[in-house]
């Protein structure tokens, strides 16, 4: 396993998982203010047509490189 990296890193394309490991999407957008260290969520892209759909910062868990996994499933995130 990789060691985790700080939100600064995440970029636009890095896979998004739940809790379980389950595929959720693709980073879409890093929501936040970097000067001020604030991190807000994520925009997740579920599909081609699909409109992101927003996460919020309290539900991100471990960051690596090129992974977002969340604190919650896909069910519990309403990603069904």
């Amino acid at each position: 396993m990789a060691d985790p990296v700080s939100w600064f890193l995440i970029e636009p394309g890095w896979d998004v998982v739940d809790s379980t490991g389950k595929e959720l999407g693709r980073v879409h957008q890093v929501l936040g203010d970097p000067d001020a260290d604030i991190f807000d969520g994520l925009e997740v892209e579920t599909g081609i047509l699909g409109k992101p759909q927003y996460v919020p910062a309290e539900q991100v868990g471990t960051i690596v490189e090129g992974r977002v996994q969340m604190e919650q499933t896909a069910a519990e995130l309403g990603f069904d």
